[in-house]
């Protein structure tokens, strides 16, 4: 409904041409806004205050002007100004009758805009290392991720869903070895299994289910022999400096682990199990994240970047423009020159590409592909990584611009009252599909998407399974139900709803709570839009939740099948519509929408 406002302020403007020159530069659209007091109207524009400058005019009296140079409308009761300067619209019930038949026509297609030419988005979340299951952590960023680009398409973009596999470097390597050493403990070998290594239950299920065919087994001096020790665990009274002389003594155990199982299985056969137990935990992945209602367009392989030679692409791209310099016998990034706190190494001095020249590839491979906007949606963690990668682009001939990166903080997952620990690597963590086994998807996609992404999230698994006005996705799918089962107790009944003679008599809807639902509706558009913009899912999880305590309140005080047929055709209309708007809302958030509850 905001655009009846901002055509009539921009008739208002073509009208008065020293106004329209100097509104050169301003969008009409962005100052109007809905009032947050109905007795000030409906929308307000602070367009007379943005132009009393350039116009050289008192703002109330420039108001004034633009208020009289505004043609007649059938939509808009009173326009009225207000405060220095303000513009106030209060709408006509007609406006809100017109819109309620457009949620009608219109159904699941309400509130969103046609797919426009540009730009052409490629989305990259989740995108969490295939080195064991999906955790509770990882479940917010794929509702997160998934949620803004239902947004996106919604409001009128061409998106593109991508998961970047992290299946080249360290992380890989002691992901084979851990698989390799429970395949050995499986068949009579034990050896010290590395503190470093990962120890959750899913890694003796991938050494039970590899092919290891032609693979010996290696008895334990073969294993380690000449390799000293695992580093000890870490204990409460440890200092900083004891804590970190333990850690580096377990990370170089599994290194030498690493490096005498490629001595004892050759390269073949240490990759072969390093493929094996990549694909494992990645289709686990993708099923998990199918299952949770998160799908991607591309799967992306980190090691392809190599292969296919992308990131010699993009390095020689660096060195023709002069953005490389060598070091120490290494090759640098400036990236102090695009605002990152120190330069990056991008070759080290034995030749070995490091993880950043793989980041500056791959999205240099982005924008090659044709994508205009990149929005990577990364851990909190990361918030140093924004620069020096937008810092590659910008060195390469694109705009830093072009990246746009959305940080997601951390969840912490409660039972009764009690933090849960998680940790991937010591297996002590929740998965995502225990989660979803515990509270469904619909709570799932819900909870996670209820606080903005910059936000720390509490998850409380109690409250999530209640069946009560305290847990918002039930209340809010109740509204669904409630509405479902008005029009099945008419059918049961006998009553015919004649949609038609609903339509005809809405202005039988004047109470001030029917009001309120159909001003409620009408926001829907602007809030899918908002929502977009700002890649705040939350905005449209508080927009359900208050539409859904709208609805309740005004059917508890008018159980309107026993109201005469025309104003019960009309509420049921009305209804419909309510209907509909929350099917499309929760359809966005990947959440579904049941007929019964």
């Amino acid at each position: 409904m905001k655009h009846l406002v901002e055509t009539l302020i921009a008739d208002a403007l073509n009208a008065v041409p020293e106004f329209r020159q100097a509104a050169d530069g301003i969008e009409v659209g962005d100052t109007i806004e809905r009032t947050r007091d109905a007795a000030h109207g409906d929308f307000a524009s602070n367009l007379a205050m943005r132009l009393a400058k350039p116009a050289r005019k008192n703002p109330r009296e420039l108001a004034g002007i633009l208020c009289e140079a505004m043609p007649d409308s059938d939509v808009v009761e009173k326009v009225e100004i207000a405060g220095p300067g303000f513009i106030n619209f209060t709408l006509a019930a007609s406006a809100f009758h017109a819109e309620l038949e457009s949620i009608i026509d219109a159904r699941s297609d309400y509130g969103r805009q046609p797919v426009g030419t540009a730009p052409k988005i490629l989305l990259e979340f989740v995108s969490a290392n295939p080195t064991g299951p999906l955790h509770v952590g990882h479940g917010r960023h794929a509702a997160y991720g998934a949620t803004v680009g239902n947004l996106l398409e919604a409001a009128g973009y061409s998106v593109t869903r991508e998961y970047y596999v992290n299946d080249a470097g360290r992380q890989m390597d002691i992901l084979a070895v851990s698989v390799w050493l429970r395949w050995l403990d499986d068949n009579g070998t034990r050896v010290p299994f590395p503190g470093a290594g990962y120890r959750g239950d899913y890694v003796r299920d991938i050494a039970a289910n590899i092919d290891t065919a032609g693979i010996a087994v290696n008895s334990q001096e073969d294993v380690i022999e000449g390799i000293d020790g695992d580093g000890p665990k870490d204990s409460p009274g440890d200092t900083a400096d004891t804590r970190a002389a333990s850690k580096a003594a377990r990370e170089a155990y599994v290194g030498a682990l690493v490096e005498r199982a490629r001595a004892l299985l050759g390269d073949d056969d240490f990759d072969r199990i390093r493929r094996q137990s990549l694909e494992s935990i990645r289709a686990d992945i993708e099923k998990d994240l199918a299952e949770f209602g998160v799908t991607f367009d591309s799967w992306y392989s980190e090691r392809s970047l190599t292969t296919t030679g992308r990131i010699d692409d993009a390095l020689e791209v660096l060195r023709e423009r002069g953005m490389l310099y060598e070091k120490d016998g290494a090759e640098w990034f400036p990236a102090t020159r695009f605002g990152d706190e120190k330069d990056r190494v991008v070759v080290r001095d034995n030749g070995v590409k490091t993880y950043f020249a793989s980041d500056i590839a791959y999205h240099f491979d982005k924008r090659e592909r044709g994508f205009d906007h990149l929005i990577d949606i990364l851990g909190a963690d990361h918030h140093g990584y924004v620069s020096r990668v937008r810092g590659g682009l910008e060195a390469m001939g694109y705009d830093g611009d072009d990246l746009e990166v959305e940080l997601v903080q951390f969840v912490s997952l409660y039972r009764g009252g009690e933090k849960i620990r998680m940790s991937t690597r010591s297996g002590e963590f929740d998965t995502l599909r225990k989660l979803r086994a515990e509270v469904g998807n619909d709570a799932a996609r819900f909870y996670y998407v209820m606080r903005s992404n910059d936000q720390h999230l509490d998850f409380d698994l109690d409250v999530a399974k209640t069946h009560s006005k305290d847990n918002p996705v039930y209340y809010v799918q109740y509204a669904h139900a409630r509405i479902a089962a008005v029009f099945k107790t008419a059918a049961e009944r006998g009553i015919e709803y004649d949609e038609a003679n609903g339509r005809a008599k809405l202005g039988l809807l004047d109470s001030d709570a029917e009001k309120t639902v159909m001003t409620a509706l009408s926001r829907y558009p602007e809030v899918i839009e908002l929502s977009a913009q700002n890649r705040a899912p939350q905005t449209l999880v508080h927009y359900l939740k208050d539409l859904a305590s709208d609805f309740h309140s005004w059917y508890n005080d008018n159980r309107f099948l026993k109201d005469p047929d025309d104003l019960r055709d009309a509420r049921l209309v009305l209804s419909m519509a309510v209907q509909f708007v929350i099917a499309n809302g929760l359809g966005i958030l990947g959440v579904s929408a049941p007929e019964s509850m």
